[in-house]
C-alpha cells in the first residue's frame, strides 16, 4: 500500500511558507474565500518562477501537497520536502507511486497542487499536460485556478534567483470548476466529500477535459491580470 503524505506535515509546510513569504515579500492574496473549506481540491497554478509553489503553500487557506519534480529532492531538501507533505514525481515516466500518492491525498479530502504546464515557463497556461485532467476526472475533485503574478517581473539585486525583497506578488484564487462539463461541484458524498469521479478516463474524455481546463485557466489568468493590472 502506498503511503499518503500527512496533512499535518503539509500544515507545517504552510506555516513555514507563511513566515518566509510574508517575511521576504509582500503577498497580496485575492479570492482565497473561493477555496472550498473541506473536501478534495486541486490547485492548478501557473508557473513562471521557483517561488510560485512556496508562495501558494504559504498563502493558501488550506495545507497543500504539491507534485514536485524529483530533481528538486536533493541533499537536505529531500527529507525536508517529504516531511512537509510534498510529492516527488518523475516527469519523464509514468510514475505510478506518485500517481497513487496524489490520488490518496484527494481520496482523504486533501488539497493537491499541480503546475499543469509541467515545467517553469511563461506561466500563461498556453500548453498544459493531461495529468491535471487525469487527476480531476479520476477523483472528481474540483479545480481551483491559481494565478501567481509578479514573481518573475524582475530579478532581485541581492539574489538573482528571487524577486526583489519586499516586492509585491499577487496570488489570485479563482472559482472552483469541474473538469467534466455537466458535473456539479455540489455532487458530494457524506461529510462534504465528493462522491467520486465520472469514471470516463478514455483518451477522448481526457482530451476533452484538458481542453475545457485550459480554457478555464486561461480565462482566469486574463481576469487576474486585468484585475491586478499585471
Amino acid at each position: 500500500m502506498t503511503d499518503v503524505p500527512s496533512t499535518r506535515g503539509a500544515e507545517v509546510g504552510r506555516r513555514i511558507g507563511v513566515g518566509l513569504m510574508y517575511g521576504l515579500f509582500k503577498p497580496r492574496v485575492l479570492g482565497s474565500w473561493r477555496v472550498p473549506a473541506s473536501g478534495p481540491v486541486i490547485f492548478a497554478v501557473n508557473h513562471s518562477h521557483n517561488i510560485d509553489g512556496p508562495m501558494v503553500m504559504g498563502v493558501a487557506p488550506r495545507p497543500t501537497h504539491f507534485l514536485i519534480k524529483k530533481e528538486a529532492f536533493v541533499g537536505p531538501l529531500d527529507p525536508f520536502l517529504t516531511g512537509i507533505g510534498q510529492l516527488k514525481v518523475d516527469r519523464h515516466s509514468t510514475d505510478r507511486t506518485a500517481i497513487a500518492r496524489a490520488l490518496g491525498v484527494l481520496e482523504q479530502g486533501g488539497v493537491l497542487g499541480i503546475f499543469p504546464e509541467g515545467t517553469r515557463g511563461e506561466g500563461d497556461f498556453a500548453s498544459i499536460r493531461a495529468g491535471l485532467a487525469y487527476f480531476a476526472v479520476r477523483s472528481g475533485a474540483p479545480i481551483v485556478p491559481v494565478a501567481v503574478l509578479g514573481s518573475s517581473d524582475r530579478p532581485g539585486r541581492l539574489t538573482k534567483a528571487l524577486p526583489p525583497l519586499r516586492s509585491r506578488v499577487d496570488v489570485v484564487f479563482g472559482d472552483p470548476f469541474d473538469a467534466v462539463e455537466g458535473v456539479r461541484s455540489s455532487d458530494t458524498g457524506g461529510g462534504g466529500r465528493r462522491a467520486g469521479g465520472s469514471g470516463r478516463r478514455t483518451r477522448k474524455a481526457l482530451d476533452e477535459a484538458t481542453a475545457r481546463i485550459q480554457k478555464q485557466l486561461t480565462a482566469h489568468l486574463e481576469n487576474a491580470r486585468r484585475f491586478t493590472g499585471r
